[in-house]
């Protein structure tokens, strides 16, 4: 039996990363969490256990805090893409770097030095560079709960021996969207995509009739791309967040949509993409 080795990457995970920024008595806080990985030339540390090729994990962290200092912190993205294409430029034996970072918001108490965690989603990206000049940009958010109290419906399905889910006309659809959208172009005004990639995402969850949660999550990512032409593909995974009626005849109640349940799991989990016809392969964003 012959053995060979196979894909490969490695590098430092979830380096938290907090930047203050001090303009006279007001501060800004930046607060991100940057995982790294790359690969390369690495066929000897694997084979013979020879580091010549390998720029430690350590390293990898240490650079994240200088840049973060020399470079600053603006939109996540910009700061993902310097990262990795330092890491491929500076060291030949990196052929491909990967930088994927979350950002967790906070907002202004009082003052100028006070702040609250926001209950706001995570704001997420993931950045791919090559030695081959092949560069990624994928942005995207997680946890971004919400919900819908009426105009969700669910019937017509499959009925077989094991079905005991009633049809309904009239239900809560309640789900944390986690999307990814692919850029067309690694060069673009990220802060003002986020802002409006979300607004499309939550426009379309409140607009949308819907007859079923894979239905919602289309009329999400055909929102997305209808509003903005620098986003290519939208990928989404929704769990639908079950809330079931509570039966309050043993109370002498009656419960007219009003008293609900909201169970944590099970739940269905509902996964999709939508892109344009003409999008560029995807191979290499989605590694």
């Amino acid at each position: 039996m012959s053995v060979i080795l196979g894909p490969n990457r490695y590098g430092k995970a979830e380096t938290r990363l907090v930047r203050v920024v001090r303009d006279g008595g007001v501060h800004h806080l930046k607060d991100i969490n940057v995982s790294s990985s790359l690969s390369g030339e690495m066929e000897a540390v694997h084979l013979t256990g020879s580091n010549a090729a390998v720029l430690p994990t350590d390293t990898q962290k240490n650079t994240a805090y200088a840049f973060a200092r020399k470079h600053g912190v603006d939109q996540i993205e910009d700061f993902a893409l310097l990262l990795a294409r330092h890491f491929v430029r500076s060291q030949p034996t990196i052929h491909h770097a990967r930088v994927e970072i979350d950002e967790y918001g906070w907002e202004r108490i009082a003052g100028g030095h006070s702040f609250v965690r926001s209950g706001r989603e995570v704001r997420t990206c993931v950045v791919h560079h090559d030695r081959d000049g092949r560069t990624s940009v994928v942005s995207g958010l997680k946890d971004l709960v919400v919900l819908n109290s009426t105009d969700s419906e669910f019937h017509g399905y499959i009925v077989d021996e094991y079905t005991t889910l009633r049809p309904t006309t009239d239900r809560i659809l309640a789900t944390a969207v986690t999307a990814h959208w692919r850029h067309a172009s690694p060069e673009a005004d990220f802060g003002k995509s986020y802002a409006e990639v979300r607004q499309s995402l939550l426009d379309a969850f409140a607009g949308t009739y819907s007859l079923s949660l894979q239905q919602t999550l289309y009329a999400m990512g055909t929102r997305v791309l209808e509003s903005r032409p620098e986003v290519c593909e939208v990928r989404m995974r929704m769990p639908n967040k079950h809330h079931f009626l509570v039966d309050l005849e043993p109370f002498g109640l009656d419960n007219d949509n009003e008293v609900f349940y909201a169970a944590d799991r099970p739940y269905g989990l509902i996964e999709g993409s939508v892109l344009r016809e003409d999008a560029p392969d995807a191979a290499f964003a989605w590694e």
